[in-house]
């Protein structure tokens, strides 16, 4: 027996993480509002639905993450690097990546998660400096890149697409190099496929990972637009009282 938790409307709190089911689902309801989404993915819990389903919660168990200072660099990466047939640029079109995003076919998915809503919230989470985008153009054009957000130490990775070969790594080397210049601690990136392994990426516990965030969380978050040093150290607000009543359903 499983059980599914309805958020409440009036607060932004969540069940623990550790009572999401086998396959990760923990809660439905509520909305992406701005302390909502801060108050998820600061407790290790994200939004995953689509058009025809109600929102709902996941905190996946294992988790796939890569810690800054230690991503796969293979030889073909490397040389593409050193052509400049690419340009990275961060915090330029943010809007147009998530689109791209939901765009990019999907093996085993039928259809996107990111739907007109989660693109209005998350452009919104990148308008408060807390959502950001890395960029690869080829000749003045969009042809890889990857969006996520930022609290404290710990950046969690959406979602990444490419038209032309290695654009999407070239994106992702440039987020590694940013967060291991700024001292970030772990990239979150969610659900194992073997293109992030391939760069490195590995699956730890759940309560592995729900430890570690709790401490790098709670360091100050490096908010603002990435790409002109315009930004600023903020003490993130996240509440998460001992406890809160949900309604739950039997699944």
């Amino acid at each position: 027996m499983n059980i599914l938790y309805q958020l409440n409307d009036d607060d932004c709190f969540f069940p623990p993480a550790d009572r999401a089911d086998d396959e990760g689902l923990l809660a439905f309801g509520g909305d992406l509002s701005p302390q909502r989404l801060l108050n998820a993915y600061a407790n290790g819990i994200f939004p995953w639905y689509s058009d025809d389903e109600p929102l709902l919660w996941w905190s996946l168990n294992p988790r796939l993450v890569i810690r800054p200072g230690e991503m796969k660099i293979s030889k073909s990466l490397r040389h593409r690097l050193k052509s400049g047939r690419y340009e990275v640029r961060i915090d330029t079109n943010f809007r147009e990546v998530m689109l791209h995003c939901a765009q990019t076919p999907r093996k085993g998915q039928d259809g996107t998660w990111i739907v007109d809503e989660m693109v209005d919230a998350y452009c919104r989470m990148h308008e408060l400096g807390y959502a950001h985008s890395f960029e690869t153009y080829e000749n003045d054009e969009l042809v890889g890149g990857l969006y996520g957000l930022s609290i404290g130490k710990a950046f969690f990775g959406e979602s990444m697409f490419h038209t032309t070969t290695d654009a999407s790594k070239v994106a992702f080397y440039h987020l590694h190099q940013f967060l291991s210049a700024n001292r970030f601690k772990l990239i979150d990136c969610q659900q194992e496929t073997g293109h992030l392994k391939s760069l490195g990426a590995y699956a730890i516990p759940r309560s592995e990972y729900l430890a570690e965030l709790k401490t790098l969380t709670a360091a100050p978050t490096l908010v603002g637009n990435w790409s002109k040093a315009d930004w600023q150290l903020v003490q993130v607000h996240i509440e998460q009282p001992e406890t809160v009543r949900f309604r739950y359903y039997e699944i």
